[in-house]
Protein backbone atom coordinates (compact mmCIF):
# COMPACT_ATOMS: atom_id res chain seq x y z
CA UNK A 1 0.00 0.00 0.00
CA UNK A 2 1.22 3.74 -0.83
CA UNK A 3 1.97 5.58 2.00
CA UNK A 4 -0.52 8.50 2.79
CA UNK A 5 2.81 10.47 4.08
CA UNK A 6 4.90 11.71 2.07
CA UNK A 7 8.21 14.25 3.23
CA UNK A 8 10.70 16.19 0.79
CA UNK A 9 13.34 18.76 1.26
CA UNK A 10 12.06 20.39 -1.67
CA UNK A 11 8.22 19.84 -3.67
CA UNK A 12 7.65 21.13 -7.01
CA UNK A 13 4.29 22.36 -8.32
CA UNK A 14 4.39 21.54 -12.31
CA UNK A 15 6.96 19.03 -14.21
CA UNK A 16 7.02 21.06 -17.25
CA UNK A 17 10.54 22.77 -18.44
CA UNK A 18 11.10 25.44 -15.51
CA UNK A 19 9.90 22.58 -13.07
CA UNK A 20 12.63 19.70 -14.22
CA UNK A 21 15.13 22.30 -14.39
CA UNK A 22 14.16 23.60 -10.76
CA UNK A 23 14.33 19.83 -10.25
CA UNK A 24 17.36 18.65 -11.59
CA UNK A 25 18.90 22.08 -9.90
CA UNK A 26 17.58 21.20 -7.01
CA UNK A 27 19.12 17.67 -5.84
CA UNK A 28 22.69 17.85 -6.45
CA UNK A 29 22.65 19.71 -3.33
CA UNK A 30 21.71 16.80 -1.72
CA UNK A 31 18.12 17.82 -1.27
CA UNK A 32 14.99 15.15 -1.74
CA UNK A 33 12.98 16.32 -4.75
CA UNK A 34 8.74 15.80 -5.76
CA UNK A 35 7.40 17.08 -8.61
CA UNK A 36 3.98 17.10 -8.45
CA UNK A 37 2.35 17.25 -11.85
CA UNK A 38 -1.60 17.10 -13.19
CA UNK A 39 -0.71 15.28 -16.29
CA UNK A 40 -0.04 11.94 -17.19
CA UNK A 41 3.72 12.38 -17.24
CA UNK A 42 6.19 15.36 -16.85
CA UNK A 43 7.69 17.08 -19.61
CA UNK A 44 5.14 17.09 -22.24
CA UNK A 45 4.69 20.85 -23.29
CA UNK A 46 8.11 20.33 -24.50
CA UNK A 47 7.28 18.29 -27.11
CA UNK A 48 5.48 20.83 -29.18
CA UNK A 49 8.17 23.32 -29.03
CA UNK A 50 9.97 24.32 -32.05
CA UNK A 51 7.91 22.87 -34.17
CA UNK A 52 9.24 19.74 -32.39
CA UNK A 53 12.70 20.05 -32.70
CA UNK A 54 12.61 22.02 -29.21
CA UNK A 55 14.49 25.72 -29.59
CA UNK A 56 16.16 25.10 -26.66
CA UNK A 57 17.38 28.93 -26.29
CA UNK A 58 18.29 32.06 -28.42
CA UNK A 59 22.00 32.74 -28.96
CA UNK A 60 22.12 36.23 -27.74
CA UNK A 61 20.03 36.52 -24.86
CA UNK A 62 18.98 39.86 -25.10
CA UNK A 63 17.12 41.35 -21.76
CA UNK A 64 15.51 43.92 -24.39
CA UNK A 65 13.55 41.31 -26.07
CA UNK A 66 11.90 40.67 -22.42
CA UNK A 67 8.73 42.41 -21.37
CA UNK A 68 10.48 42.92 -17.71
CA UNK A 69 14.05 43.71 -18.77
CA UNK A 70 15.20 44.51 -15.38
CA UNK A 71 14.31 41.20 -14.05
CA UNK A 72 15.59 39.22 -17.39
CA UNK A 73 19.06 40.76 -16.59
CA UNK A 74 18.95 39.62 -13.37
CA UNK A 75 17.91 35.95 -14.00
CA UNK A 76 19.77 35.45 -17.09
CA UNK A 77 22.85 36.83 -16.53
CA UNK A 78 25.82 37.49 -18.23
CA UNK A 79 26.00 34.56 -21.35
CA UNK A 80 22.68 32.76 -20.12
CA UNK A 81 22.85 30.88 -24.02
CA UNK A 82 26.15 29.28 -22.64
CA UNK A 83 24.53 28.43 -18.94
CA UNK A 84 21.87 26.88 -21.03
CA UNK A 85 24.14 24.65 -23.40
CA UNK A 86 26.76 23.89 -20.15
CA UNK A 87 23.32 22.43 -18.20
CA UNK A 88 21.91 20.24 -20.91
CA UNK A 89 25.64 19.22 -21.80
CA UNK A 90 25.93 17.80 -18.10
CA UNK A 91 22.63 16.44 -18.48
CA UNK A 92 24.02 14.15 -21.82
CA UNK A 93 22.65 16.41 -24.86
CA UNK A 94 24.39 17.83 -27.11
CA UNK A 95 23.15 21.19 -28.77
CA UNK A 96 24.02 22.98 -32.12
CA UNK A 97 23.29 26.75 -33.08
CA UNK A 98 21.24 27.01 -36.26
CA UNK A 99 20.09 30.87 -37.09
CA UNK A 100 21.15 32.50 -33.86
CA UNK A 101 19.27 29.60 -32.20
CA UNK A 102 19.99 26.58 -29.59
CA UNK A 103 18.86 23.35 -30.51
CA UNK A 104 19.27 19.82 -29.56
CA UNK A 105 22.49 18.15 -32.40
CA UNK A 106 19.61 15.12 -33.32
CA UNK A 107 16.61 18.57 -33.48
CA UNK A 108 14.27 16.14 -31.64
CA UNK A 109 12.04 17.59 -28.90
CA UNK A 110 12.42 13.87 -27.21
CA UNK A 111 15.97 14.25 -26.85
CA UNK A 112 15.40 16.90 -24.74
CA UNK A 113 12.93 15.84 -22.82
CA UNK A 114 14.18 11.97 -22.66
CA UNK A 115 17.37 13.72 -21.40
CA UNK A 116 15.61 15.62 -18.20
CA UNK A 117 13.83 12.89 -17.64
CA UNK A 118 16.75 10.71 -17.25
CA UNK A 119 18.18 13.08 -14.67
CA UNK A 120 15.41 12.75 -12.39
CA UNK A 121 15.67 9.10 -12.55
CA UNK A 122 19.51 9.56 -11.52
CA UNK A 123 18.97 11.62 -8.86
CA UNK A 124 16.01 10.22 -7.45
CA UNK A 125 13.74 12.90 -7.96
CA UNK A 126 9.80 11.42 -7.77
CA UNK A 127 7.45 12.07 -9.74
CA UNK A 128 3.99 12.13 -8.62
CA UNK A 129 2.18 12.57 -12.11
CA UNK A 130 -1.78 13.08 -12.24
CA UNK A 131 -1.62 14.84 -9.33
CA UNK A 132 -3.67 17.55 -8.07
CA UNK A 133 -2.82 19.77 -5.34
CA UNK A 134 -5.72 21.12 -3.44
CA UNK A 135 -4.26 22.98 -0.40
CA UNK A 136 -1.56 24.12 1.00
CA UNK A 137 -0.39 25.89 4.56
CA UNK A 138 2.63 26.85 6.09
CA UNK A 139 3.31 25.03 9.58
CA UNK A 140 6.20 24.98 11.91
CA UNK A 141 9.00 26.02 9.18
CA UNK A 142 7.51 23.78 6.80
CA UNK A 143 4.44 23.53 3.61
CA UNK A 144 2.36 21.11 4.12
CA UNK A 145 0.84 20.10 0.59
CA UNK A 146 -2.80 18.02 0.56
CA UNK A 147 -2.84 16.29 -3.05
CA UNK A 148 -5.30 13.93 -4.90
CA UNK A 149 -3.58 11.57 -7.11
CA UNK A 150 -4.50 7.89 -8.52
CA UNK A 151 -4.65 5.23 -6.35
CA UNK A 152 -1.65 3.76 -8.57
CA UNK A 153 0.82 5.11 -10.58
CA UNK A 154 -0.24 5.65 -14.13
CA UNK A 155 2.96 7.31 -15.62
CA UNK A 156 3.71 6.40 -19.17
CA UNK A 157 7.41 5.67 -19.97
CA UNK A 158 9.24 8.37 -21.91
CA UNK A 159 9.59 6.23 -25.13
CA UNK A 160 5.58 5.49 -25.31
CA UNK A 161 4.65 9.60 -25.77
CA UNK A 162 2.74 9.23 -28.53
CA UNK A 163 -0.58 10.53 -29.05
CA UNK A 164 -2.57 7.41 -28.94
CA UNK A 165 -0.85 6.84 -25.69
CA UNK A 166 -0.86 10.01 -24.12
CA UNK A 167 -4.92 9.71 -25.27
CA UNK A 168 -5.42 6.21 -23.69
CA UNK A 169 -3.35 7.26 -20.53
CA UNK A 170 -5.34 10.42 -19.67
CA UNK A 171 -8.50 8.37 -20.51
CA UNK A 172 -7.15 6.00 -17.48
CA UNK A 173 -6.34 8.67 -15.41
CA UNK A 174 -10.25 10.57 -15.60
CA UNK A 175 -11.21 6.82 -14.89
CA UNK A 176 -8.98 6.69 -12.05
CA UNK A 177 -10.12 6.05 -8.38
CA UNK A 178 -8.45 9.33 -6.20
CA UNK A 179 -7.04 9.37 -2.97
CA UNK A 180 -6.05 12.14 -0.67
CA UNK A 181 -2.34 12.12 0.23
CA UNK A 182 0.14 14.65 2.34
CA UNK A 183 3.35 15.98 0.92
CA UNK A 184 5.69 17.89 3.92
CA UNK A 185 8.41 20.44 2.26
CA UNK A 186 10.66 22.82 3.42
CA UNK A 187 10.92 24.27 0.34
CA UNK A 188 8.09 24.43 -2.60
CA UNK A 189 8.98 25.76 -6.06
CA UNK A 190 5.55 27.26 -8.38
CA UNK A 191 6.35 26.04 -11.76
CA UNK A 192 3.02 25.56 -13.02
CA UNK A 193 2.98 27.32 -16.27
CA UNK A 194 0.92 29.89 -17.66
CA UNK A 195 -2.15 28.50 -15.68
CA UNK A 196 -1.39 29.60 -12.29
CA UNK A 197 -4.35 31.40 -10.71
CA UNK A 198 -5.59 28.53 -8.79
CA UNK A 199 -2.55 27.28 -7.70
CA UNK A 200 -1.77 31.33 -6.70
CA UNK A 201 -5.11 31.30 -4.48
CA UNK A 202 -3.95 28.23 -2.74
CA UNK A 203 -0.95 29.65 -1.60
CA UNK A 204 -2.55 33.19 -1.23
CA UNK A 205 -0.18 34.91 -3.85
CA UNK A 206 -0.80 37.81 -5.98
CA UNK A 207 -1.85 36.92 -10.05
CA UNK A 208 -2.30 39.15 -13.16
CA UNK A 209 -4.60 37.95 -15.34
CA UNK A 210 -3.39 35.68 -17.73
CA UNK A 211 -3.55 36.74 -21.88
CA UNK A 212 -2.37 34.35 -24.44
CA UNK A 213 0.28 35.74 -26.65
CA UNK A 214 2.45 34.59 -29.31
CA UNK A 215 -0.67 33.93 -31.64
CA UNK A 216 -2.25 35.09 -34.64
CA UNK A 217 -3.49 38.55 -35.33
CA UNK A 218 -7.22 39.04 -35.66
CA UNK A 219 -7.34 41.53 -38.22
CA UNK A 220 -9.01 43.12 -40.90
CA UNK A 221 -7.21 44.26 -43.99
CA UNK A 222 -8.24 48.26 -45.39
CA UNK A 223 -9.56 49.81 -48.61
CA UNK A 224 -8.04 52.86 -50.05
CA UNK A 225 -9.79 55.15 -47.64
CA UNK A 226 -8.34 53.67 -44.49
CA UNK A 227 -11.93 51.48 -43.77
CA UNK A 228 -11.48 48.30 -42.77
CA UNK A 229 -12.74 45.48 -45.04
CA UNK A 230 -14.90 43.03 -42.77
CA UNK A 231 -17.64 40.49 -43.39
CA UNK A 232 -18.43 39.63 -47.08
CA UNK A 233 -15.97 42.70 -47.99
CA UNK A 234 -13.12 41.24 -46.61
CA UNK A 235 -10.60 39.64 -49.26
CA UNK A 236 -8.86 37.59 -46.86
CA UNK A 237 -10.51 34.56 -47.36
CA UNK A 238 -9.21 34.76 -51.02
CA UNK A 239 -6.13 34.95 -50.06
CA UNK A 240 -5.93 32.13 -47.21
CA UNK A 241 -2.78 30.33 -46.65
CA UNK A 242 -0.94 32.75 -48.43
CA UNK A 243 2.41 33.39 -47.08
CA UNK A 244 4.28 36.26 -47.55
CA UNK A 245 8.07 37.60 -46.86
CA UNK A 246 8.30 41.52 -45.58
CA UNK A 247 8.54 44.20 -43.13
CA UNK A 248 5.68 44.36 -40.57
CA UNK A 249 5.75 47.78 -38.89
CA UNK A 250 2.76 48.18 -36.18
CA UNK A 251 1.53 51.75 -36.12
CA UNK A 252 -0.60 53.28 -33.05
CA UNK A 253 -1.88 57.12 -33.28
CA UNK A 254 -0.15 57.03 -36.99
CA UNK A 255 3.63 56.52 -35.11
CA UNK A 256 5.43 53.10 -36.00
CA UNK A 257 6.20 51.49 -32.84
CA UNK A 258 7.80 48.37 -33.18
CA UNK A 259 9.24 46.32 -36.86
CA UNK A 260 9.07 42.56 -37.10
CA UNK A 261 10.30 41.17 -40.41
CA UNK A 262 9.99 37.22 -41.64
CA UNK A 263 7.30 34.96 -43.44
CA UNK A 264 3.95 36.33 -43.08
CA UNK A 265 1.04 33.46 -43.81
CA UNK A 266 -1.97 35.53 -44.30
CA UNK A 267 -5.78 33.42 -42.76
CA UNK A 268 -9.34 34.46 -43.12
CA UNK A 269 -9.08 35.95 -39.79
CA UNK A 270 -6.21 38.13 -40.21
CA UNK A 271 -2.28 37.21 -40.09
CA UNK A 272 -0.26 34.70 -38.61
CA UNK A 273 3.86 33.90 -38.68
CA UNK A 274 6.59 34.42 -36.36
CA UNK A 275 6.53 37.74 -37.08
CA UNK A 276 2.52 38.36 -36.64
CA UNK A 277 2.97 36.04 -33.20
CA UNK A 278 5.95 38.75 -31.97
CA UNK A 279 3.75 41.89 -32.90
CA UNK A 280 0.74 40.03 -31.02
CA UNK A 281 2.45 40.92 -27.41
CA UNK A 282 2.55 44.81 -28.36
CA UNK A 283 -0.19 45.40 -30.34
CA UNK A 284 -3.92 46.73 -29.08
CA UNK A 285 -7.45 47.01 -31.38
CA UNK A 286 -7.60 49.79 -33.81
CA UNK A 287 -3.75 49.53 -34.12
CA UNK A 288 -2.59 49.42 -37.70
CA UNK A 289 -0.05 47.11 -39.06
CA UNK A 290 1.51 47.66 -42.43
CA UNK A 291 3.24 45.09 -44.40
CA UNK A 292 5.99 45.67 -46.70
CA UNK A 293 6.42 43.27 -49.40
CA UNK A 294 9.82 45.14 -50.65
CA UNK A 295 11.28 46.53 -47.44
CA UNK A 296 14.87 46.50 -49.39
CA UNK A 297 13.47 48.92 -52.35
CA UNK A 298 12.03 52.79 -51.90
CA UNK A 299 8.46 53.44 -53.48
CA UNK A 300 9.89 55.24 -56.38
CA UNK A 301 12.68 52.51 -57.40
CA UNK A 302 9.88 50.39 -56.72
CA UNK A 303 7.69 52.18 -59.32
CA UNK A 304 10.20 52.47 -61.73
CA UNK A 305 10.65 48.82 -61.90
CA UNK A 306 6.84 48.28 -62.42
CA UNK A 307 7.06 51.08 -65.32
CA UNK A 308 10.25 49.06 -66.65
CA UNK A 309 8.57 45.72 -67.03
CA UNK A 310 6.24 47.23 -69.41
CA UNK A 311 9.18 46.90 -72.00
CA UNK A 312 9.40 43.55 -71.30
CA UNK A 313 5.80 41.84 -70.87
CA UNK A 314 3.14 44.61 -72.36
CA UNK A 315 1.89 47.59 -71.11
CA UNK A 316 -0.07 47.16 -68.03
CA UNK A 317 -3.49 45.37 -68.78
CA UNK A 318 -5.30 45.74 -65.37
CA UNK A 319 -5.25 42.18 -65.40
CA UNK A 320 -3.55 40.53 -62.09
CA UNK A 321 -2.00 37.90 -64.91
CA UNK A 322 0.05 41.07 -65.73
CA UNK A 323 2.15 40.29 -62.37
CA UNK A 324 2.74 37.03 -63.05
CA UNK A 325 7.08 36.62 -62.03
CA UNK A 326 6.10 39.25 -59.23
CA UNK A 327 2.93 38.15 -57.34
CA UNK A 328 1.29 35.16 -56.36
CA UNK A 329 -1.63 34.94 -58.31
CA UNK A 330 -4.42 35.35 -55.19
CA UNK A 331 -2.50 38.64 -53.99
CA UNK A 332 -2.05 39.60 -57.93
CA UNK A 333 -5.73 39.71 -58.25
CA UNK A 334 -6.78 41.82 -55.15
CA UNK A 335 -3.43 44.30 -55.89
CA UNK A 336 -5.04 44.93 -59.65
CA UNK A 337 -8.44 45.23 -57.97
CA UNK A 338 -7.00 48.48 -55.94
CA UNK A 339 -5.49 50.04 -58.81
CA UNK A 340 -8.60 50.17 -61.07
CA UNK A 341 -9.87 54.32 -61.95
CA UNK A 342 -5.92 55.53 -60.75
CA UNK A 343 -4.07 57.82 -63.08
CA UNK A 344 -0.45 56.14 -62.77
CA UNK A 345 -1.80 52.45 -61.55
CA UNK A 346 1.62 51.21 -61.43
CA UNK A 347 2.95 53.97 -58.93
CA UNK A 348 -0.02 53.26 -57.05
CA UNK A 349 0.95 49.92 -57.41
CA UNK A 350 4.27 50.88 -55.62
CA UNK A 351 2.63 52.25 -52.91
CA UNK A 352 0.39 49.17 -51.90
CA UNK A 353 3.07 46.85 -52.09
CA UNK A 354 5.15 48.95 -49.56
CA UNK A 355 1.90 49.53 -47.36
CA UNK A 356 -0.58 46.58 -47.44
CA UNK A 357 -2.47 47.73 -44.55
CA UNK A 358 -4.74 45.83 -41.26
CA UNK A 359 -6.20 47.22 -38.69
CA UNK A 360 -6.02 45.34 -35.78
CA UNK A 361 -9.10 43.43 -33.81
CA UNK A 362 -7.64 41.62 -30.98
CA UNK A 363 -5.42 38.64 -30.81
CA UNK A 364 -7.08 34.96 -32.11
CA UNK A 365 -6.40 31.31 -32.04
CA UNK A 366 -5.19 31.40 -28.47
CA UNK A 367 -5.04 27.42 -28.32
CA UNK A 368 -1.95 28.44 -30.57
CA UNK A 369 -0.33 30.50 -28.02
CA UNK A 370 3.33 30.02 -27.37
CA UNK A 371 3.38 31.93 -24.27
CA UNK A 372 0.97 33.70 -21.82
CA UNK A 373 1.35 37.22 -19.75
CA UNK A 374 0.74 36.92 -16.02
CA UNK A 375 1.49 35.07 -13.16
CA UNK A 376 2.55 36.10 -10.06
CA UNK A 377 4.21 39.88 -10.19
CA UNK A 378 7.67 39.81 -11.21
CA UNK A 379 7.46 42.66 -8.01
CA UNK A 380 6.51 40.08 -5.65
CA UNK A 381 9.99 38.14 -6.12
CA UNK A 382 13.47 38.65 -5.02
CA UNK A 383 15.35 38.49 -8.22
CA UNK A 384 18.20 36.80 -6.59
CA UNK A 385 16.34 33.93 -6.02
CA UNK A 386 12.74 33.78 -7.10
CA UNK A 387 11.72 33.48 -3.67
CA UNK A 388 8.04 34.92 -2.89
CA UNK A 389 8.48 38.18 -0.14
CA UNK A 390 5.81 37.41 1.66
CA UNK A 391 5.97 33.60 2.18
CA UNK A 392 8.66 32.12 3.65
CA UNK A 393 10.22 28.77 1.93
CA UNK A 394 7.73 29.58 -1.85
CA UNK A 395 9.42 29.97 -5.18
CA UNK A 396 8.69 30.72 -8.31
CA UNK A 397 9.64 30.59 -12.03
CA UNK A 398 8.96 30.06 -15.45
CA UNK A 399 5.54 30.82 -17.26
CA UNK A 400 4.38 31.02 -13.48
CA UNK A 401 5.69 34.48 -13.43
CA UNK A 402 4.97 37.30 -15.17
CA UNK A 403 7.39 37.08 -17.73
CA UNK A 404 7.24 37.16 -21.45
CA UNK A 405 9.26 37.37 -24.47
CA UNK A 406 9.57 36.70 -28.33
CA UNK A 407 9.60 33.75 -30.29
CA UNK A 408 13.07 32.59 -30.99
CA UNK A 409 13.78 31.08 -27.74
CA UNK A 410 13.67 33.33 -25.83
CA UNK A 411 10.71 32.03 -23.65
CA UNK A 412 12.61 28.34 -23.21
CA UNK A 413 15.58 30.02 -21.89
CA UNK A 414 13.64 31.95 -19.28
CA UNK A 415 11.96 28.56 -18.18
CA UNK A 416 15.50 26.87 -17.64
CA UNK A 417 17.23 29.30 -15.94
CA UNK A 418 14.66 30.81 -14.10
CA UNK A 419 14.30 27.12 -12.59
CA UNK A 420 17.67 26.15 -12.18
CA UNK A 421 17.67 29.56 -9.81
CA UNK A 422 15.13 28.83 -7.97
CA UNK A 423 15.88 25.12 -7.67
CA UNK A 424 19.27 25.66 -6.55
CA UNK A 425 18.54 28.31 -3.83
CA UNK A 426 15.70 25.98 -2.70
CA UNK A 427 17.51 22.86 -2.44
CA UNK A 428 20.29 24.74 -0.63
CA UNK A 429 18.04 26.94 1.76
CA UNK A 430 15.98 23.30 2.72
CA UNK A 431 19.10 21.19 3.79
CA UNK A 432 20.30 22.11 6.97
CA UNK A 433 23.99 22.96 7.60
CA UNK A 434 26.04 21.22 10.30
Amino acid sequence: MTPAFHTYDVAIIGGGASGLAAAIAAAPVGASVCIIERDVACGLPILATGNGRCNLSNSRLAPARYHHEAAARAVLGHRGEDRIADFFQQLGLLTCEIEERLYPVTKRAESVRDCLLAACKRQGIDQRCGAHLTHAVRTDSRWHLEIEEPDRPRRIEPADSSRPALRRARKALAESDLVHRSVDASAVIIATGGRSADVCALFGLPHNEEQPLLCPIEAALTAADGTALAGDASPLPSLDGLRLDGMLALKRNGAAIAYEDGEVLLRPYGISGIAAFNLSRRCRPKDRIELDLFPDLTTDRLARILHERQAHVGPWTGEASWFDGVLARPLARYIAQGLDGHADPLTRCAHLLHHLTFEVIGTCEHQQAQVHRGGIPMDSVDLADLSLHDASGLYACGEALDQDADCGGYNLAWAWLSGICAGEHAGAVSRPSY
